[in-house]
């Protein structure tokens, strides 16, 4: 015998229960024996309560729910119903629906709606309910019934929520099964005490029925129908990647049930849970899909984590003080008044030392906890032995719950790793000795990101999701979402890593996707969106969203994005730049920046800061981490520079190069912001700091190679003619520099912590007599490279090498996560 259960979005409609007499069709064709039990028609519970609710306070508005009521049941017996079947049902509906407006009619005079009548009144939903889907099923060729479930449930008068007599109900369910092998179409929810009168079982009471059926009749089995494919890992409205979980223990079921899980309750599984019935949970809208086994038997080699699960709502008090260390039956005093003022505890945590006691509660009792426990502990508060009772509001409660959890070492340092680097703050700890349930308390507003870090970190380990909010979309930034969309493929199959775009924005317009936006056509979604770029509204957005694994690319050259490192890092958001601004100015606050994201455990990245793509900031880390001395550091840092002075030889004017250069987009508009060396000061400047130096930009020294009437030429064609004026000067010196058989560079310079930046003549066995194009070069001499120094040299700019800087940078804080 198997028992079925159809919850209530199950029989929403008619044809919902067309799909529910397909289903067990095919069990009744294969001679399977079974039971039914159907909660009330989706909706119809609350609408019961509501008439109820007006009736009480005498609003005659009570009739119009009433109305719905009846219409909505007359409607679907005549929709599911025909010949002698619906000439049959439609006047049981009517006296059923009589007696109905009689009750209502009572409250309403009598102003009051006690717990004794009101769970009468939801009994005609399920009646209703299970005795047109019964006639339904004999239409359609299965043998049923219809079985009032007060006929063999009985318990006490605990009306709203009873509790049930199980020796009598199992009597009652063998004797009632025993003498009518037809199908039985029972109403869920409902029960009987003695006398007759009609009781409920609370929330979850239709389920309870089925078990309790199950557990009188030996079932071999009970079905839970509902409208999701199973119990689910979490919660799919908060995680996007919950997929469904094959089996669980009827342990880790209670614990994911007590930890917010909708599709089972825990009293429905007492029943099952002591006679060992195995317990499905399906879907009514994919019956083919197998769902969730919920048995005893236990997988050793399954997963650790069998689901994360959250209470989105708890307060948290603690009681703390000297007066608490090792004195008995302190923990006895606290949680016996809180028995008594009827406040359920969700979790509570203890340190060794004894000077605090921490527990969660709902935050409706968290006024009435703290009374409580004030007057239980009056004279130790008084005395200062006791501190006053300290309450957290606005935090919930994420755990990750499976048995398998207690074999497996390391699985609380998974899961604070995976908090922790997503900035998620640990407020408290729960963990039982049978090591079921590892339970955090946390900020609510971090509740969605901790769930999907976590379950990120437990059941898709091999798929990680990064998301990235970009500010600058022009040629680097184009670019980088260019590479980012040819290269998702590759990154998914071979490298486990899915990178969405959830946020972008230009000089004039911002968007944002927490899904991942279109890659296909950023551009246009972009132009069309309604929001004015802000940078303070992005960074609003930014922690609104509150994102796992977020990375923050600023692919501009603006002060106003630069001067909000500090605000993106402090959300616990990594960033990667080719912005030169933050990591060149003051000192102080490059230090702050590098600090705060060490504290913040995320990663402030600048690799293309120096030198585009090349590995110049990483090479130089790596050098002093593993313990080289950096003797002298030596660049060409201009791509501009490089191109101008590589290009530079007999029979070509200075200013001609310049005007190519200019012409090529190599240089600034104003060649000048090149060759002032300003942007070349910036990039020795950081990596000063990359080797422990604490520069500041008025320690560089530059020699100026412009004579002073091109620096002060009004304009940029006022520029040209004045360098065309000094042609004849730069000629010398390339023909001095080519007599001794040198050639010209612009060279910046780190020699025993002095800066520089000038034009230098170097010959054939220097490292930058071979530059040609607009090629970077950088040259470290250190202790272990001092007779050959290390060479890094390729192109130092362009959109395509500085996008896949970023993009490698995108990579490697992945990897951290």
């Amino acid at each position: 015998m198997k028992v079925l259960k159809f919850g209530g979005s199950s029989v929403a409609k008619p044809e919902r229960i067309r799909q529910i007499v397909e289903i067990l069709k095919k069990y009744y064709s294969r001679g399977d024996k079974f039971t039914v039990v159907f909660s009330a028609f989706g909706g119809i519970t609350d609408s019961l309560i509501s008439m109820s609710e007006l009736a009480a306070k005498g609003d005659e508005k009570y009739k119009e729910p009433l109305k719905e009521f009846k219409e909505r049941h007359i409607a679907a017996a005549k929709e599911l119903l025909q010949g002698d079947y619906l000439d049959k049902a439609l006047p049981d509906l009517e006296e059923n629906h009589q007696s109905l407006e009689n009750l209502l009619q009572g409250i309403f005079l009598v102003r009051e709606a006690s717990p004794r009548t009101m769970d009468y009144v939801l009994s005609f939903g399920e009646r209703n309910s299970a005795y047109i889907i019964s006639q339904t099923l004999s239409q359609n060729g299965i043998r049923s019934s219809y079985l009032d479930a007060r006929k063999i449930i009985k318990t006490d008068k605990s009306f709203l929520s009873a509790k049930v007599d199980f020796k009598l109900t199992y009597k009652k369910i063998k004797e009632h099964y025993n003498q009518h092998p037809e199908v039985q179409v029972a109403t869920g929810f409902i029960a009987s005490a003695k006398g007759g009168l009609t009781t409920t079982l609370g929330r979850g009471g239709s389920d309870y029925t089925a078990s309790l059926i199950a557990a009188g009749l030996s079932a071999s089995a009970i079905e839970i129908w509902t409208d999701v494919d199973g119990v689910m890992t979490a919660d799919p409205r908060k995680v996007k990647k919950a997929f469904t979980m094959p089996s669980m223990t009827y342990a880790e079921a209670m614990e994911m049930s007590h930890f917010g899980a909708k599709v089972i309750y825990p009293p429905t599984l007492q029943p099952a849970l002591k006679k060992k019935i195995p317990l499905w949970i399906k879907n009514t809208f994919n019956p083919d899909f197998e769902g969730t086994l919920v048995s005893d038997k236990k997988d050793p080699h399954g997963h650790a984590v069998k689901g994360i699960s959250s209470i989105s709502e708890v307060a948290l008090l603690t009681l703390s003080g000297s007066g608490l260390f090792g004195v008995p039956g302190i923990a006895g005093r606290l949680f016996g008044g809180l028995a008594q003022a009827k406040i359920n505890i969700i979790l509570i945590t203890q340190g060794s030392s004894e000077h605090s006691i921490s527990f969660a509660v709902q935050p409706k009792f968290a006024k009435a906890a703290k009374k409580q426990i004030e007057k239980d502990f009056e004279f130790e508060i008084q005395s200062g032995l006791v501190d006053p009772v300290q309450v957290e509001d606005d935090l919930a409660v994420v755990a990750a719950i499976g048995e398998n959890m207690r074999y497996r070492p390391g699985i609380s340092g998974r899961l604070f790793s995976a908090l922790g680097k997503n900035g998620v703050n640990i407020i408290a700890i729960a963990q039982g000795s049978s090591e079921l349930n590892i339970s955090t308390v946390i900020q609510k507003e971090d509740e969605r990101k901790a769930l999907n870090a976590m379950h990120e970190a437990f059941f898709l380990s091999d798929t990680k999701v990064l998301h990235i909010y970009m500010v600058g979309v022009g040629l680097i930034g184009g670019t980088l979402i260019k590479q980012i969309k040819e290269q998702a493929a590759f990154l998914k199959e071979q490298r486990s890593l899915e990178i969405k775009i959830v946020g972008l924005s230009n000089s004039k317009k911002m968007i944002f996707d927490e899904n991942g936006l279109d890659l296909d056509s950023w551009k246009e979604d972009l132009n069309n969106s309604d929001h004015s770029m802000n940078m303070s509204e992005y960074i609003n957005k930014m922690d609104e969203l509150n994102l796992q694994n977020a990375v923050f690319i600023d692919n501009t050259a603006s002060d106003d994005v630069a001067n909000y490192y500090e605000a993106i890092l402090d959300l616990s958001i990594s960033i990667s730049t080719p912005n030169k601004i933050a990591t060149s100015s003051e000192y102080l606050h490059y230090q702050r920046l590098k600090q705060l994201a060490q504290h913040r455990g995320v990663q402030f990245m600048y690799e293309t800061n120096v030198g585009a793509g090349l590995p110049v900031i990483t090479t130089l880390s790596d050098l002093i981490n593993s313990g080289d001395r950096i003797l002298k550091i030596e660049g060409v840092l201009s791509g501009s520079l490089s191109f101008i002075f590589n290009s530079f030889k007999e029979g070509v004017n200075f200013s001609d190069i310049v005007k190519e250069a200019q012409e090529l987009g190599y240089t600034e508009p104003d060649p000048r912001t090149d060759l002032s060396g300003m942007d070349v000061r910036r990039k020795l400047i950081i990596l000063a700091r990359e080797t422990g130096l604490p520069l500041e930009g008025k320690d560089v020294k530059i020699e100026s190679i412009l004579p002073k009437a091109c620096m002060e030429a009004s304009d940029v064609p006022s520029f040209f003619e004045e360098v065309e004026k000094a042609n004849s000067i730069f000629e010398e010196k390339r023909e001095q520099a080519a007599k001794a058989g040198k050639v010209l560079r612009m060279i910046a310079t780190l020699d025993e912590g002095k800066a520089s930046i000038g034009l230098k003549a170097v010959d054939v066995n220097h490292p930058f007599y071979s530059l040609s194009g607009s090629d970077n070069m950088i040259v470290f001499t250190t202790d272990r490279y001092k007779e050959r120094p290390l060479v890094i040299r390729g192109p130092g700019a362009g959109a395509e090498v500085t996008a896949a800087g970023v993009f490698a940078e995108i990579i490697k804080i992945s990897n951290i996560f």
